[in-house]
């Protein structure tokens, strides 16, 4: 689904606003299934889940350009922040609101987690260079919702990408 076709998405710094991470997720950016078993290639396949979800601007002329991105923002430290999660993120402006891809690796990837162990959920955080407030609090947002032990089994073992955008709007009503 491409951004002209989308619903109207409010910033979430809008008075009386309560940020909701499924105002952003669009089911074609969800993959439960990814194939990629290291971390460049993970970077690369959820950047073109994005594309292939119309969830960025100009299509696949701007993957070197999102990867590129992401992996400046690895060098300053993984985004794998422990307990089998990683939220991978960066601004652009390839992108006119929030948008986030989710991608599950039921085997796990070697994502230089803070804490050594393999990643098997991952956030694709993207926001326009105008939204650093709203990019923070969809940060803490699902750096919150990671920490849910059971909510991280539950989404790793989700059916299909209805499935794992259904989760997360339910537990990010306990939030």
């Amino acid at each position: 689904m491409h951004l002209s076709k989308k619903r109207q998405r409010v910033f979430p710094d809008e008075k009386g606003y309560k940020m909701r991470l499924t105002d952003f997720i669009d089911k074609d950016a969800v993959c439960i299934y990814l194939k990629s078993n290291d971390k460049t290639a993970v970077l690369y396949e959820l950047v073109d889940i994005l594309l292939k979800s119309g969830g960025i601007k100009n299509g696949n002329s701007n993957r070197k350009k999102l990867f590129n991105i992401l992996c400046e923002r690895e060098k300053l430290g993984s985004t794998g922040i422990a307990n089998g999660a990683a939220i991978p993120h960066g601004k652009s402006d390839l992108v006119k609101s929030i948008t986030i891809a989710i991608g599950i690796s039921p085997d796990g990837v070697d994502f230089d987690s803070i804490d050594g162990q393999k990643t098997y959920i991952f956030a694709l955080l993207i926001a326009p260079p105008s939204a650093a407030a709203p990019h923070l609090r969809a940060l803490a947002r699902i750096a919150r919702l990671f920490k849910n032990k059971t909510f991280r089994y539950v989404l790793i073992n989700a059916k299909s990408p209805e499935d794992v955008i259904r989760l997360i709007a339910t537990e990010e009503k306990t939030l």
